[in-house]
């Protein structure tokens, strides 16, 4: 590594912290997921115990241990705060995109392929959304990309093989103690898929395989015994049923359960590079055709395997997939650098700047829209304004280099598009921060009444008002029918249960949607009074007392 390497890889550590951890402790921590992974971590803390996860006082399995243990160590370093749990998904994140260029500076050999697909890696939709927020889906994917680059690495390279092999099968085992078997499956897969169409599979048969499965053993089976030793059928129908053989024969979201799913995803999450990844189709076929050292053929093995592993699975999630997009930065990473040595870009190229820019235009036109008819988000629709006028001088100059074929500043403007949209909501989010956190009406709910009892809420801000209140909590959802996963609280689904639930105190507090309210009202009015004490976003923090 030279004197340039290095300064590439400052730079990147320092884009890759302002794309992905500046600013990231501003906004509170949202409903639903982000605060069920940082209870979880605190409840651990309470109960001073780093092995079993907790989430309502109860041991919950539906993730294995290493995000709560990262999120714990956070806590206890920093204190608990927004930016505490996001901390490691940032930092994971930024470790991504450095090893995004280091595996490319290996496998192209050449700084400038690695450069621009680290800064593709960065600048994505779903890489800085998942880097900004409390998930499990950042880590495992890295610890995933580490594994697989491990193995190329190893693969590729002369008397590196033995080193390759043991990263390979660490990181997998990584992978598995993040987010379960399919950390093992999916690299292990990748490469037997890669090696069988090399004819090469006694790659594998060696002493290094032997040592690194050992490993891999080693890392990730220990957690799996302690529990199952410690609470047998609870733990094993939770975490292998429910929610890994369960999620393969139900939808968790009917709405997502559809072929064409995972395909829109993969182009609207790699965004603002949509346009791109489209054009470059035809590149990556010409690529493999003439791949002489395999690496195209192990992108694609790559892909391949994450979309063949999740597509027949009923239960989808656009995060499930996001393993293969350090294989998609990669290959733009090559694709874009063959475009701008090439004497002319070919149309396909042009036409993707030109279809990128012209979609920028709405955005504007959008702000505009939602400052006249989402007025409720909106509380002052100045600074919209004033982002208005900011991003139409930005659009002048992104067009003007279009125009001009100075495509490198371009593609420089454009991976801003994101970055600046974020920064502008930090601005503003006080704004709006109501409607995706419970902080504010749990903050006002504890600070100006006395809570001794059990909080009423609605099913999405459960795990929220237990995080901000530490208080015991009751869902109630006419006609729900319960968490995916179960939690170990009362679920009230119909209005006698509920009444049955109030008439045990004399005085509840309730967190809950104006719906949910109305409803209530309607059907219990004459047995209690409901007294709205504030309106925060969507939540109604109501009291309730016995008429």
């Amino acid at each position: 590594m030279n004197n340039k390497h290095v300064k590439q890889i400052l730079v990147l550590a320092v884009l890759s912290y302002c794309f992905l951890m500046l600013g990231n402790g501003v906004l509170s921590l949202t409903n639903p997921d982000e605060v069920f992974y940082s209870q979880t971590a605190k409840e651990m803390m309470q109960k001073d115990t780093w092995m079993t996860p907790y989430l309502f006082g109860q041991p919950q399995f539906e993730k294995p241990i290493l995000t709560y243990w990262l999120l714990r160590t956070a806590f206890e370093v920093f204190g608990i705060s927004s930016f505490s749990a996001r901390f490691f998904p940032a930092l994971f994140g930024m470790f991504g995109v450095l090893a995004v260029y280091a595996f490319g500076l290996a496998a192209f050999k050449d700084s400038r392929r690695a450069m621009w697909a680290a800064f593709f890696m960065m600048s994505n939709n779903l890489y800085i959304g998942l880097s900004r927020t409390v998930f499990t889906d950042l880590f495992f994917s890295v610890f995933i990309f580490f594994s697989l680059a491990s193995f190329f690495w190893g693969y590729a390279g002369r008397g590196k093989k033995g080193t390759g092999y043991f990263l390979f099968f660490v990181f997998s085992a990584l992978a598995v103690l993040t987010k379960g078997p399919l950390g093992f499956l999916i690299p292990v897969l990748t490469v037997i898929v890669f090696l069988s169409i090399r004819r090469e599979l006694k790659f594998l048969l060696c002493k290094e395989a032997l040592y690194g499965f050992f490993a891999c053993c080693l890392v990730a089976v220990p957690w799996y015994a302690l529990m199952i030793k410690k609470y047998g059928a609870v733990f094993t129908q939770e975490f292998f049923y429910n929610d890994h053989v369960r999620r393969l024969l139900e939808a968790e979201h009917l709405g997502n359960d559809t072929w064409y799913f995972y395909p829109a995803s993969i182009i609207g999450c790699m965004f603002p590079w949509s346009f791109y990844l489209l054009a470059g189709f035809g590149h990556w076929v010409r690529s493999l055709k003439r791949d002489a050292t395999g690496f195209y053929l192990f992108l694609t093995c790559w892909v391949a395997v994450v979309l063949l592993v999740f597509q027949p699975a009923h239960s989808k999630l656009v995060s499930y997939i996001f393993p293969l997009f350090p294989a998609l930065a990669l290959f733009l990473g090559d694709y874009v650098v063959s475009v701008l040595e090439a004497a002319k870009p070919p149309r396909s190229f042009y036409a993707a700047a030109w279809a990128t820019a012209l979609f920028f235009l709405f955005i504007p036109a959008g702000l505009f829209f939602a400052t006249m008819y989402f007025s409720v988000y909106v509380v002052n629709a100045t600074p919209v304004h004033l982002l208005i006028c900011v991003f139409v001088f930005y659009l002048f100059w992104l067009f003007y280099f279009l125009m001009r074929r100075r495509f490198v500043l371009h593609l420089a403007l454009t991976s801003l598009v994101l970055p600046v949209l974020l920064y502008f909501a930090f601005m503003v989010h006080e704004d709006f921060e109501s409607y995706a956190s419970s902080k504010e009406a749990c903050e006002f709910l504890t600070d100006n009444y006395r809570v001794d009892n059990t909080i009423l809420t609605a099913k999405f801000y459960a795990r929220a008002v237990r995080f901000y209140t530490d208080k015991d909590v009751a869902v109630v959802d006419i006609g729900g029918k319960g968490y995916f996963s179960p939690h170990p609280i009362p679920y009230l689904n119909r209005h006698e249960m509920v009444a049955d639930f109030l008439r045990r105190q004399p005085l509840t507090y309730a967190v809950l949607k104006k719906k949910g309210l109305k409803d209530l009202e309607r059907v219990l009015d004459s047995e209690f009074t409901f007294e709205v004490l504030k309106v925060a976003g969507d939540e109604y923090v109501t009291r309730i007392t016995k008429r």
